[in-house]
């Protein structure tokens, strides 16, 4: 089978939210975010299967890590992301439908504290 054939395959949307997960995790190693957090939500809720959870130096940093992921996904899966906050740049939400993603200035994520409302207690929030 042709390299290419894979990817049309995912465009046509027969990917799994594992696929999904693994190249928004990949997106974000490779655009240096901090502090990356995944969370499993199937059975804790419907609005996704996995929560990404991740860290930009600066509302710059932040903005592109979510541009270029949203490029990425629409490019590897045909997919078009929803996303809030880019302009501003202290907390992007990405909606990809199976993975939800969250991208931080720090202070920011300090102050709202996600991982604590959706991780298990006693669980550690750091994956890095």
């Amino acid at each position: 089978m042709p390299a290419h054939a894979g990817a049309k395959m995912m465009a046509q949307g027969t990917y799994t939210s594992e696929q999904l997960l693994d190249r928004i995790l990949t997106s974000l190693n490779d655009d240096k975010a901090e502090d990356l957090v995944q969370i499993d939500l199937r059975g804790k809720t419907s609005m996704g299967d996995y929560m990404v959870i991740a860290s930009g130096r600066s509302t710059r940093q932040v903005s592109a890590m979510a541009e270029k992921l949203v490029q990425r996904l629409k490019e590897d899966f045909g997919l078009n992301s929803k996303i809030e906050g880019k302009d501003a740049g202290d907390w992007v939400l990405i909606d990809t439908g199976d993975v939800i993603v969250h991208i931080f200035r720090p202070e920011v994520r300090e102050f709202y504290q996600l991982e604590k409302m959706w991780m298990p207690q006693g669980a550690k929030t750091s994956a890095n």
